[in-house]
């Protein structure tokens, strides 16, 4: 940093740097209160934040189990155990190859700590 300080009565009064630095600074001072109230928002809130290529996927229609089931870092095996169905049924929902079955449904957004609105999948219109 390139500051030039003005001294009055012998201390450091002023400091004086290049307009660029001083654009810097702002940013980083504008960064850092963003990330304290982001702080603050998360800790009130306790809740879970979603990254952006979550989000993204299932902007970008991808089957919204598969990508629960991935950002949870389950297997297609664990995620069937724990629902209490078998591997198969999970295959076939993922591949939207199925048919309605509100319960197992269900036991899935349970095993993924997410809404069952979270799982809604085009044809299945009364989740």
């Amino acid at each position: 940093m390139n500051a030039q300080i003005i001294e009055r009565d012998g201390k450091p009064e002023w400091a004086v740097l290049p307009y660029e630095e001083y654009l810097q600074l702002l940013e980083l001072v504008e960064e850092a209160h963003d990330l304290a109230l982001y702080r603050q928002s998360k800790e009130a809130d306790n809740q879970e934040t979603i990254p952006a290529a979550v989000i993204n996927r299932l902007l970008d229609g991808e089957n919204p189990i598969t990508v629960w089931r991935e950002h949870r870092g389950l297997s297609q095996q664990l995620l069937a155990q724990q629902a209490g169905c078998d591997l198969d049924l999970i295959v076939q929902i993922e591949s939207e190859n199925y048919p309605e079955n509100m319960e197992i449904l269900r036991a899935i957004a349970a095993v993924l700590g997410v809404e069952l609105d979270d799982l809604s999948i085009a044809g299945l219109s009364n989740i």
